[in-house]
């Protein structure tokens, strides 16, 4: 059996979508839409389909994608559930929390899938973090992270802050890596070449005493995206880019494991790993979800808990601008 999926939305990202979707093992692509009646024939054409309103797509659908500009998430959204179908929506969930918690709970009386397009989750780099035990296994509970995500800038996404553009994946890391509430946010930021928050810096506290330090950039002239991980029984630390992994870890043993002279009971491992298609790995995960009743790698919780956790550090920004201009 195949999901037959539809694409709200195919700018840039939701192009990529529509691709996919037509290229997949378990999927159908119905159609497209897109608010540029223009831009909507273009990717239908390159996909092999047709492009209909919205109304008509979601009919002609099991399940949406919805991959337009944030701001119209939660409608479009909310009309593909009240409808009866199931969703795939891109990060963040929405603009609001109020609107976030409508999708959920709409999904919830419907019994329908929601996923948040969290793309990081179903990346090589996470599967590396995850694989032998995970993060427990190698830096035993977590006490503190770093993360750095800096692009070059382009123009697009251009709606949203950097924070919900590119920070809000290491939001999400985080959150899932402490597993405690966030109970505190410092932070900094700055429009450079936008109107809104181009680069950003916020320091993060949760409920069993875990902080985090995130940085992220729009502006920046070259891409770098780096992890390091500090816990009780060790630290790690990730280049994204470079595809390697360093562990240093307190009773570390095994042929690939280097002794440490200056710290004596440890030991150090590296390892890398092959990239993959990230994009093709979320559509068989949602795939799963929708067709056999797997388990959401991010719901709509996740999704909501990562929205908020992005506009409390929106709200730091403003306020560490307004004592700047005290």
């Amino acid at each position: 059996m195949r999901l037959k999926l539809g694409v709200l939305g195919v700018g840039h990202f939701g192009r990529f979508h529509a691709l996919k979707a037509a290229a997949g093992a378990r999927t159908e692509l119905v159609g497209v839409h897109d608010a540029d009646p223009a831009r909507a024939a273009s990717v239908a054409a390159e996909a092999g389909v047709a492009a209909l309103d919205a109304p008509a797509l979601i009919a002609a659908a099991d399940a949406l994608i919805v991959a337009c500009p944030t701001a119209f998430h939660a409608g479009l959204a909310m009309a593909a559930l009240t409808a009866g179908r199931h969703v795939l929506v891109e990060k963040p969930i929405a603009a609001t929390l109020a609107e976030a918690d409508a999708l959920i709970a709409l999904a919830a009386e419907r019994g329908r899938v929601l996923q948040v397009g969290h793309l990081e989750r179903f990346s090589a780099g996470m599967a590396a973090l995850r694989a032998e035990g995970g993060v427990a296994a190698r830096v035993g509970r977590p006490l503190y992270l770093e993360a750095v995500r800096i692009a070059p800038f382009r123009p697009r996404s251009l709606d949203v802050s950097v924070v919900l553009d590119l920070m809000i994946h290491d939001l999400d890391l985080a959150l899932a890596v402490f597993g405690a509430p966030l109970v505190g946010v410092d932070a900094v930021g700055s429009a450079v070449a936008s109107e809104r928050t181009d680069i950003a810096n916020a320091r993060l506290r949760f409920g069993n005493g875990a902080v985090a330090t995130l940085t992220a950039s729009r502006v920046s002239l070259k891409m770098e995206r780096r992890l390091r991980l500090f816990g009780t029984a060790g630290y790690l630390q990730m280049d994204f880019l470079a595809r390697t992994l360093h562990v240093v870890r307190k009773g570390a043993s095994g042929a690939e494991v280097q002794p440490l002279d200056q710290l004596p009971g440890f030991g150090a491992l590296q390892s890398s790993w092959q990239d993959r298609d990230s994009l093709e790995a979320e559509h068989a995960s949602f795939a799963a979800a929708c067709l056999d009743g797997a388990a959401v790698e991010a719901d709509g919780t996740a999704g909501r808990a990562a929205l908020d956790a992005a506009l409390r550090v929106e709200e730091a920004v403003a306020a560490s601008r307004l004592a700047a201009d005290a």
